[in-house]
């Protein structure tokens, strides 16, 4: 009987569906954790946004170690790993009986995706740079076959976590290990071995990217783009409880604001790129903020009884969504002007790090206010206000960054 042994060589359809599996075990359960936790566990508003701020960190603020092991040890057991690690916070998630497993499931499922991403992207880099010098798909054309893939599996994720819901969030969160241990036992043998690089990992690069007062300036800035979108998880749950919602509903918001992304995301990339990134971000962040505020215009009133009780929530989904669209590409095609080719990963690095850090501190922040926002009132149109100045402000801030001289006087 042939024993079953580790592909020689890469097939990049391996990495595109592997991103489509992954995003179907992630969203799956991570949009229904906010009401697990406030549902289930009593936790308060300020908790909650704790534990999501913690696990959104523990997934950015890991992004350049993920990378970092990847190069010195092979893309293939980092992915590996970050696939075991995912699935014991999985389990930890849906077997706890106490708040630290619940935290500590939680930060898990963000380390092992600052493990594999990385990884995959690593590889499917190298695969797309193989294909295109054998004439045959270009390495670009992969990378957006690759961004499709997720965000079809972030359709599917919520409305198969949606249909779950009915068993309960920990029934759903072992159904996520097990998608992730399927996905295990698949990249074993579908990902080829490659020896690793003996090399010694070097953060010094970090460093020297917070010597630009510029650079700084700007991520701090665009720091709160990250803090906006983490309220699909956090703020959102909260809206829709406030209309008489349930988790249910969740599903069709998130399959909503992934098929605007895949519309929408090329023709509004290519439509930022003519207008210039200078120009187009703080457009964004005004986008960010018209989410909140439509929100706020319902906040106090009692929601209806038809499917309209859903408008608001759609809105900010519609809004933060097209804001992101407009945001993210854009913001990636600004980094080379503050760095030099050597220090690209480590920008591209602290720009997700200032992200992670903004969720922690603004979940920190805001997470006891948004408890007010959950039975209609007047108060309740307060933590949307607050959510919707962090966006105001980076709008106004890069308007400010950019008028004050030529960013690139910063390159290094």
């Amino acid at each position: 009987m042939p024993v079953l042994r580790p592909a020689t060589r890469l097939w990049p359809p391996v990495l595109l569906g592997s991103q489509f599996v992954f995003n179907i075990g992630f969203y799956a359960v991570v949009p229904f954790l906010a009401i697990f936790l406030r549902d289930d566990m009593l936790l308060s508003g300020g908790m909650i946004g704790l534990i999501l701020g913690l696990r959104t960190f523990s997934q950015q603020g890991m992004f350049i170690v993920g990378g970092a092991l990847s190069d010195r040890y092979g893309a293939r057991i980092i992915i590996l790993c970050g696939c075991v690690i995912r699935v014991v916070g999985y389990l930890l998630l849906a077997l706890g009986d106490s708040l630290t497993p619940i935290i500590l499931g939680a930060c898990l499922t963000g380390i092992g995706g600052a493990l594999f991403s990385p990884s995959i992207e690593a590889l499917l880099a190298k695969a797309g740079t193989d294909s295109e010098a054998r004439g045959k798909r270009s390495r670009a054309e992969w990378f957006a076959l690759f961004a499709v893939c997720g965000e079809l599996g972030a359709v599917l994720g919520p409305v198969a976590g949606a249909l779950l819901a009915g068993f309960g969030f920990r029934q759903v969160a072992l159904a996520g290990a097990v998608v992730f241990v399927i996905a295990l036992g698949i990249l074993h043998f579908c990902l080829p071995t490659d020896a690793p690089h003996k090399k010694t990992l070097h953060f010094t690069p970090w460093w020297t990217t917070f010597r630009q007062p510029r650079f700084v300036a700007f991520i701090i800035a665009y720091s709160s783009w990250l803090l906006s979108y983490n309220q699909l998880y956090l703020a959102l749950p909260v809206e829709i409880a406030r209309a008489g919602g349930s988790e249910k509903d969740l599903g069709p918001l998130f399959m909503l604001a992934s098929v605007l992304i895949i519309l929408l995301q090329l023709p509004l990339a290519r439509f930022a790129r003519r207008i210039g990134a200078i120009r187009i971000l703080p457009v964004g962040f005004l986008l960010l903020c018209a989410s909140f505020l439509s929100v706020a215009c319902f906040a106090a009133m009692p929601p209806p009884d038809s499917w309209l009780r859903l408008l608001p929530a759609a809105s900010f989904v519609t809004l933060l969504t097209l804001g992101q669209m407009l945001l993210v590409p854009s913001a990636k095609d600004l980094i080379p002007v503050f760095a030099t080719p050597a220090t690209l990963g480590a920008h591209y690095g602290a720009l997700a790090t200032a992200g992670g850090v903004a969720v922690l501190a603004g979940n920190l922040l805001l997470g006891n206010q948004l408890d007010r926002a959950l039975t209609p009132s007047s108060d309740a149109v307060v933590p949307w206000l607050q959510l919707a100045a962090f966006p105001m402000l980076s709008a106004i801030a890069l308007v400010l960054i950019f008028r004050s001289g030529r960013a690139s006087t910063e390159k290094q």
